[in-house]
């Protein structure tokens, strides 16, 4: 069911990570129509916003306006998965100083902006200074996690060995050897924190697109270079809140989804949006601002 309403829809040597900051005038540069309009520094609202520029998941068919943004993430030496979240750090525009986060990664900025629509630019674990240790969590099943995720244990950090079977695994949705996937939340232990859900898909092809191979000869080099430096051992994460009205859509979750088309894609069921996560692009939308700063 909808929850926030998007007001705006319309074992690696290859890791780089690269802590910046851009100014917000970069970002408003992005701009066009009555995005350009938006204050890029702040708002009446809160802090942050504007156009932003992200990667994405692509939206290949139903009423989501855009794809839902992607989470880059790391493999620790314990074998548990992390997303990055960028390091804190203040700037001053036009005489406002503002916290931000942001850094590069694989020659995009990341920044906190990515996530900040749906309602989620109010939930503590998107504040540029929220205290959060980044580990992926299993979500607490059932629903909506997948049979194989009834044994493991909600808030449950998940680990590569999980995934061992994911060159064949299937749920006889679609095609089996895709990818095996997993729901999960991130940044939302503590009191009182709300929820961030994302999804987990460890495939093959994600390694693919990361090195341009085969079908993936012509993505773009600044895609290609990001996907490399924002998946490991196989892995992506993307925040999984649909665009269009804020449902959380599933990767290989419904039978019903081959009836649109999504069998072997992210599938909301709410409006039969439809993402393709071996599709990443590069996107832009308005960010909320952050109600504080």
């Amino acid at each position: 069911m909808p929850l926030d309403e998007d007001k705006y829809p319309g074992e690696t040597g290859r890791r780089r990570f690269v802590k910046g900051v851009v100014g917000s005038a970069a970002l408003a540069s992005v701009g066009t129509g009555g995005a350009a309009a938006v204050n890029t520094v702040t708002s009446a609202a809160g802090g942050g916003g504007g156009p932003t520029q992200y990667m994405a998941i692509e939206n290949t068919d139903g009423p989501a306006p855009r794809g839902m943004p992607i989470v880059p993430l790391e493999v620790n030496d314990s074998g548990e998965l992390r997303g990055l979240f960028p390091e804190p750090s203040t700037e001053t525009v036009g005489g406002v100083t503002r916290t931000i986060a942001e850094m590069d990664v694989g020659g995009t900025t990341y920044s906190s902006q990515w996530f900040q629509y749906c309602g989620l630019e109010s939930y503590q674990g998107v504040q540029p200074n929220a205290d959060a240790d980044n580990l992926i969590r299993a979500s607490a099943s059932p629903p909506p996690a997948y049979e194989w995720q009834q044994d493991v244990e909600g808030d449950t950090p998940l680990t590569v060995d999980m995934f061992e079977d994911y060159e064949e695994w299937g749920n006889e949705i679609g095609e089996a050897g895709l990818g095996k996937p997993a729901s999960a939340t991130w940044r939302s232990q503590g009191e009182n924190a709300k929820t961030i859900p994302v999804q987990v898909l460890r495939s093959p092809k994600v390694s693919q697109m990361a090195n341009g191979e085969g079908e993936f000869s012509d993505l773009p080099g600044n895609v290609r270079s990001f996907i490399d430096a924002a998946t490991e051992q196989d892995f992506m994460a993307w925040i999984n809140k649909c665009t269009h009205f804020c449902c959380v859509p599933g990767y290989k979750q419904l039978a019903g989804s081959a009836n649109f088309g999504g069998a072997n894609a992210v599938y909301c069921q709410c409006h039969q949006s439809i993402y393709d996560p071996f599709s990443p692009t590069q996107v832009q939308f308005v960010a909320r601002p952050r109600p504080e700063d």
